[in-house]
């Protein structure tokens, strides 16, 4: 229900922004918190007597919880609006937390993994139901590259806290800090955010007119009046189940998602055992020697959510603004994560390892972006089905790395796999990924 602004019109307010600030900081909490777990693994597995398969099964469970919920946080979301949607995930994520601190078996603590996958499986889609109601076509990328840039900056942040809070205490220390730190956020959502900005009270009508792109007069304070562009190749203006499942745009997005995911979660949750097996780093020390990679991956999303929306603007293409800005950062990736199977210089590997994670972490906001494009009144439901791809990545990046490791006894084939997936999501990519074709209301029609 829409709640008319009590605001004067005027210079525009900026509140759209603050949203994307609350964003950007449920996100740091959400990395450390599913991302401690690589550096508590050590610690857990010595107290609990874990093989490297046992290991790599928990570091894993995650995914398992995570791919139920983040499908079915998309459907929610786009019903109910992701003000109670996120607002429950961080509860119940801060009580899985908590539980983890009591965790006495190997069993328990698989179960908690994946219910803290299960808790956290809305995050994702909350956000982009969250950006698509607050910004313009023409700032998501943007808001998107600041509010997702939280994920590597809380993972190069999160190494060295952590791993300084385990040099002090224990693991179980570690994860009752962790539920105190969720619980800080949420009455802050609660009370600052509403679903759609023509319910907040915090933005005028110049403002809105921004977000809707349009004249301050035309501006539609209920959503829905109809003027949709429809897409060039099904000439649809609204999304269908069968769009979401046969879309070739979201189909390869899906995909590159997938192997983007992988990435990510190999480094999330191996990179640590790999500098610790391979150049011997101590846990004291290994959350500063991988607080390069993501601080650069940050840097880089951070520049490329920028450098989308300018493209977008300057060519009016998404095939451009958004395609391209895949294939390159893939093929980057795919390409460098190589050489690092068959180094045994340390700052060599440092090196390779951070343009490979910057690489395949640059075009995260366009992924996210391509589903608002394509899928704008149903995003959170196409990000949910994204997210369910990444959420197969989440178990099995730490399972198949588990598996291997264990049973070659070093990550030589670990990073073939990385470079293979890589490869295959430029191709996909390349062939099937024509946002400008498949999108619904393209921002600009006349470039088509």
């Amino acid at each position: 229900m829409a709640a008319p602004t009590s605001r004067s019109d005027g210079a525009m307010t900026h509140y759209r922004w603050l949203v994307v600030a609350l964003l950007f900081a449920i996100v740091v909490i959400n990395y450390i918190d599913r991302s401690a777990i690589s550096y508590a693994i050590d610690p857990i597995s010595k107290e609990l007597s874990l093989s490297d398969s046992q290991k790599g099964l928990i570091l894993g469970a995650f995914g398992v919880g995570y791919m139920f919920t983040t499908f079915i946080g998309g459907i929610l979301t786009d019903r109910f609006g992701p003000r109670i949607i996120l607002t429950a995930a961080v509860i119940l994520w801060a009580v899985s937390s908590a539980l983890t601190a009591i965790a006495s078996s190997f069993f328990l603590l698989l179960a908690l993994r994946a219910l803290l996958g299960f808790a956290e499986g809305p995050m994702f889609p909350g956000l982009t139901g969250a950006v698509a109601n607050w910004l313009s076509p023409r700032e998501r990328a943007r808001a998107l590259g600041f509010s997702l840039a939280a994920v590597p900056l809380s993972l190069a942040i999160g190494g060295p806290v952590v791993s300084g809070i385990l040099s002090f205490t224990d693991w179980r220390s570690l994860y009752w800090i962790l539920a105190v730190a969720s619980l800080v956020w949420f009455p802050l959502w609660f009370w600052l955010f509403r679903n759609r900005p023509e319910e907040s009270a915090q933005v005028n009508k110049t403002e809105l007119a921004h977000i809707q792109h349009k004249a301050v007069e035309d501006t539609d304070t209920d959503r829905g009046n109809g003027n949709v562009v429809p897409a060039q190749s099904d000439n649809a203006t609204e999304t269908s189940w069968k769009r979401l499942f046969t879309n070739g745009t979201l189909l390869s997005n899906y995909w590159a998602f997938f192997v983007f995911g992988y990435f990510l979660f190999f480094f999330m949750t191996w990179l640590p055992g790999y500098l610790e097996q391979k150049f011997s780093v101590s846990v004291a020390n290994v959350g500063w020697f991988s607080f390069v990679p993501w601080a650069v991956a940050g840097l880089v999303l951070l520049l490329l959510g920028n450098l989308s929306d300018r493209l977008l603007e300057k060519t009016h293409s998404l095939r451009i603004s958004r395609s391209w800005q895949i294939i390159i950062t893939q093929l980057i990736a795919a390409v460098v994560i190589l050489p690092v199977a068959f180094t045994s210089t340390l700052w060599v590997a440092l090196a390779l390892i951070s343009v490979a994670v910057a690489a395949s972490m640059g075009a995260n906001a366009v992924y996210y972006a391509v589903n608002v494009d394509v899928a704008p009144d149903r995003s959170a439901t196409a990000l949910g089905i994204m997210d369910f791809f990444f959420a197969v990545s989440g178990f099995a990046a730490p399972a198949i790395t588990g598996w291997v490791v264990g049973s070659s006894g070093g990550f030589e084939r670990a990073f073939f796999i990385l470079a293979g997936l890589g490869a295959s999501s430029v191709i996909l990519t390349f062939l099937f990924h024509r946002p400008d074709r498949d999108a619904i209301d393209h921002p600009y029609p006349e470039r088509r």
